[in-house]
């Protein structure tokens, strides 16, 4: 554990809460990717099937139970409670291609050719495009509620951090993870133009709007 990892980790949690907020305190889910959300799912469940196997922490137990349950709960309050204020008309990438482009990635590059592994692989491959259907989305609306983009802006922030977080490890313990790496920074460009328009517009009080084409 160091500071760039607690403050990631931080950030993820922050995210969570920020989304959970807006659809409770909406009652609504506009603006929100059902399908961004279920890749989500997917990464958490996959990752963190050693908790059945392993023990590293009580701390580590508890973010994973907590990532797991809370990515499943917004499935269900998508789904099922506020089910009418979700529009899947401008929800339409196409995350089949992103499922099945992980898996061959993973079948490719893994550390050890076992299910466990495997699965790893495909879930961290899986995250660095988690958010595409997010950002697509927000490109066909062209604009999006400032509590949404906070949601956005929180979980872009999370993975930069960690990408500071591996290059720590990498100095002071020699720990090298070039898969996560990888995929850290592919997931972190993806967000590249969407901080930069957070950073000119939200922050500075203005409605967040996407000019046309950029996702």
């Amino acid at each position: 554990m160091n500071f760039f990892r607690l403050v990631a980790d931080l950030m993820h949690l922050a995210s969570i809460f920020i989304l959970l907020l807006k659809i409770q305190k909406t009652r609504s889910c506009a603006g929100i990717s059902f399908k961004t959300q279920l890749l989500y799912a997917i990464v958490f469940v996959t990752r963190y099937l050693d908790l059945f196997t392993t023990w590293i922490s009580l701390y580590n137990t508890i973010m994973k139970i907590f990532f797991i349950a809370s990515s499943v709960y917004i499935l269900y309050l998508m789904k099922y409670k506020f089910r009418a204020t979700y529009d899947p008309i401008l929800d339409t990438f196409r995350i089949e291609f992103l499922l099945a482009g992980s898996l061959v990635l993973a079948l490719i590059f893994n550390y050890d050719f076992v299910p466990m592994e495997i699965l790893w692989s495909f879930s961290i491959f899986l995250e660095s495009v988690a958010i595409l259907p997010q950002l697509f989305m927000l490109s066909r609306t062209g604009e999006a509620e400032t509590i949404t983009t906070h949601y956005i802006f929180a979980l872009g922030g999370y993975r930069a951090l960690y990408l500071c977080n591996w290059l720590w490890r990498y100095i002071f313990d020699g720990h090298v993870d070039v898969y996560a790496w990888v995929a850290g920074i592919v997931q972190t460009a993806l967000y590249s133009d969407f901080f930069y328009i957070y950073y000119t517009k939200v922050l500075h009080g203005k409605k967040f709007e996407l000019p046309q084409g950029v996702v």
